[in-house]
Formats: structure tokens, sequence, C-alpha cells
């Protein structure tokens, strides 16, 4: 895959995805990289473990988030990409629903739009990724980050994502993005119910066939891991932070053996090991 100035290998092997928030409320590591020069610290620490692709977000999409001004969010992310401005080798994708903060984040280097809302929010990111040339993640999502998970479950959870999928994909098809600029991500988490998200990523290989794209998996420290933990591991025996990083190399190892070529994750040096061996083994 072309972007901007580099390309994604994404036949030759997965990439790794890693996650820089800088915000003060996202759900796993909110106000750890507020700071502008702690956040670009972390950004060459990303690069360093191992990570093909940054993925930097200035605002917070954890269950029951409020949705903040393209001021504030473009204040969070844009000094950070000033600062990592023609430093670092990685490309970097912006995770945004908001095409001024896209616009602002693809003129100060970013190569990618990550859209949780596959383009329900605003449209007009397509156009964005297709004048500039940058690639076009569209992520499955229901509802906001505000109430989505006080809606009630879809019965046929595949259908939910083919249909909200196909729909973003026909949306920025129809602004003039490339088919060879376009990711897609079934969005773990996002509305979906804990069982849900298993089954998402146990059936990835069906919506790889059915859409002939490369797919994202985002399973990251979910909560989804610790709803399915809660029901097997007995209160005295937990560690719920080592049983959220030991759930994401599960759920990447699944996703990686279905057909995901991108992992999202926080813990890049573990999971580049974990995506390495479970291709190592495949190759075997």
């Amino acid at each position: 895959m072309n972007l901007i100035r580099s390309a994604l290998d994404l036949d030759s092997r997965v990439h790794i995805m890693g996650v820089l928030n800088v915000t003060p409320d996202s759900f796993s590591d909110g106000g750890q990289f507020a700071d502008v020069e702690r956040a670009v610290e972390r950004a060459f620490e990303i690069e360093a473990e191992g990570a093909d692709i940054l993925d930097l977000g200035g605002e917070s999409t954890r269950p029951g988030s409020v949705a903040i001004s393209v001021e504030e969010e473009a204040r969070r992310v844009w000094p950070v990409l000033e600062r990592l401005r023609g430093k670092l080798r990685i490309p970097i994708s912006i995770d945004t629903t908001k095409p001024e903060v896209a616009r602002g984040a693809i003129e100060l280097g970013a190569e990618i739009i990550n859209d949780v809302s596959g383009l329900r929010f605003d449209p007009e990111l397509a156009v964005v990724a297709a004048t500039s040339g940058a690639g076009l993640i569209l992520m499955h999502s229901r509802g906001t980050p505000e109430t989505m998970q006080q809606l009630p479950p879809v019965d046929e959870i595949f259908e939910e994502v083919r249909r909200g999928l196909r729909r973003a994909l026909d949306t920025a098809k129809h602004y003039g993005v490339g088919h060879d600029k376009i990711i897609l991500d079934p969005g773990i988490g996002f509305g979906k119910t804990a069982q849900q998200n298993l089954q998402l990523i146990n059936g990835l290989d069906r919506l790889v066939l059915e859409f002939g794209l490369p797919f994202l998996l985002g399973p990251s420290r979910k909560s989804f891991i610790k709803r399915t933990l809660d029901q097997h591991i007995g209160a005295s025996q937990r560690d719920e932070e080592r049983e959220r990083t030991a759930g994401t190399a599960t759920s990447v190892t699944i996703g990686v053996l279905r057909g995901a070529r991108i992992v999202r994750v926080h813990d890049v040096l573990e999971m580049v090991a974990v995506v390495r061996m479970t291709e190592k083994i495949q190759q075997e």
C-alpha cells in the first residue's frame, strides 16, 4: 500500500501499529502521554520496540467519553506531530473523526487517517484522504463512544459489521478514495458484547474473504478480555493488568491466524514477539 511518502508491504508480513494517546481520559493510558515531551519520547520508544506504524490520537473513544472540539483535539496532536516531523522513520496514522484535524495532521507528516466512525460522523474525511493520498482505515462502530455501550446488542453481529463496512467502503469510493488505499477494521468493542467480540476475532477470516481488503484488528487491553476472564478465574487469582496483556496476546494470535494484516496494540514490544512467533509457526 503506497502512502504519501512511504509504503506498507502488508502482503509480506503482519504490521504492528503502536498506540499513542495524547489524552487525559483514554481507557488504558489516559494521561500518561498528555505532555508533549513525554508523548514524543513514547513515539520514539514505540518505533524502537518494533512498531511499523504509530497511531496518534487526541480524543478518547472509551465507552462513555464525550466528544471534544476540533480546537482541543488539534491542540493535543499537532504539537506532537510538529516535533516528530522528519524524525520518525515509521509512518504516522492520525486517529480522528474530524476532517480539520486530519487535514492539519497530514500537513504535519501523518500518512494514514484512522476513522473509528467509518465515515458516519463526517464523510469529508474521505475527501481529505482522496486529495492527499493518505491511507484510510474504516472501522465499524455503533452509536457514539458516549452511547455505544448503552445500545441493545444486535442479533447478528457479522451481518451488522458487513453492512456497516460496506456502507463505509461505498462512501469512501464515492468521494474518490482508491481501493488500494483502504484498510478495514471490524471494531472490537464499540457497541459489541464480549461474546460478539470473541466471535469477530475468531471469524475474521470470513470478513477478509468477503471484502478482499487488508484488515486491522484492535483488541488491545479492551474490556471484553476482563469480562471473559471474570467467568473463568477466581477473584483471589486475579492480576488484571497481566490478564489484559495475556488476553491481548491471545486475541492478536488468533487474529493473525484468521488473516489480520495489522494489529493495533499498546504493548508494542510484547506484541511484536507474539506476531513474529505466530507467523513463524504458520510458515513451518
